[in-house]
């Protein structure tokens, strides 16, 4: 029985983490780890205090640059815990593994409604073809901060379109299975005032079926969709609208799915604390998916 939760960082991520704990969890206590001073949750500022405490449940939602301090932390002085760390796990290929606590990654993509119904529309019928887009604006993101002051602008912390966009990397993996590069490239090209790249073009091969993503965050219109050409269907999935479009041998189907906020969240946090975490992105197969990330080099000098 999960009585309390402890979150560290306070966030546009880790405030939502708080809030929606709070409104749809029975939790008998919720501490933040911060130096910010807020309302309605237990503040904890010193790492040495958490040891004196209760804790069932562990959200990591800091910068991604301190994830792997976190982690050494809580496996340091606890065991047999739940562990939520946000995504990306790691900003660089860490082989360590942590065995006292059981460890989840936080792509709650796999918990959208459209996208699940896509996992199931595409069992067993032969893809040819997948393109997968993601673009935005990044000063977009969080309107009232400055873009250049946060994480996802310092290569240092953590930033970078790769590993912010690493979603589509990870579903990608979840919904069709591992794919192999033939082209990779990315880097800067925008005005953005930021040390990290801010596009990723790539194609590559799952078996027989052609591949190509697009990640950028100098769109100022925002795109992110699932296009797959089948043998006989073509499916264009948009996950900003909602919007699903298929063209089954002739056969036109269309339907709108719920895009409520924090309904993936939810889903995912139910699914770790009620379901054992049966669905959530495993800490193996996230680390698998950084250590793609953190090779990208050695694929761009193979072009």
């Amino acid at each position: 029985m999960i009585k309390s939760a402890l979150i560290f960082g306070y966030g546009s991520i880790g405030s939502r983490h708080a809030s929606i704990l709070k409104k749809n969890f029975k939790l008998n206590k919720i501490y933040i780890f911060t130096k910010k001073k807020i309302q309605g949750f237990t503040v904890i500022k010193k790492l040495q205090n958490i040891k004196k405490l209760k804790i069932d449940y562990f959200v990591i939602a800091s910068p991604t640059s301190k994830h792997l301090k976190n982690l050494e932390f809580i496996e340091k002085n606890f065991k047999n815990k739940k562990i939520l760390v946000e995504k990306p796990l790691f900003h660089r290929d860490i082989k360590k593994n942590f065995k006292k606590n059981k460890i989840y990654v936080g792509y709650n993509l796999r918990f959208n409604n459209l996208i699940r119904y896509v996992k199931d529309f595409i069992k067993g019928k032969k893809i040819i073809d997948i393109k997968i887009t993601c673009n935005s604006y990044l000063p977009d993101w969080r309107p009232k901060k400055n873009y250049t002051k946060t994480s996802s602008a310092s290569k240092l912390l953590g930033g970078g379109v790769i590993l912010e966009l690493s979603h589509e990397l990870d579903y990608i993996r979840w919904l069709f299975g591992d794919f192999k590069i033939k082209f990779i490239d990315f880097g800067k090209c925008s005005n953005l005032k930021i040390n990290t790249e801010d596009y990723l073009k790539l194609f590559g091969k799952i078996k027989n079926t052609n591949l190509s993503v697009d990640l950028n965050y100098y769109s100022r219109i925002n795109k992110r969709t699932i296009y797959i050409d089948g043998l006989d269907f073509s499916l264009l999935a948009d996950l900003i609208s909602g919007e699903l479009n298929i063209n089954n041998k002739g056969k036109i189907f269309s339907k709108k799915f719920s895009q409520e906020k924090n309904d993936s969240y939810i889903k995912q946090h139910r699914n770790i604390l009620i379901n054992k975490g049966t669905q959530v992105c495993s800490f193996i197969f996230a680390k698998q998916t950084i250590s793609f990330i953190k090779n990208k080099k050695k694929w761009k000098k193979r072009n």
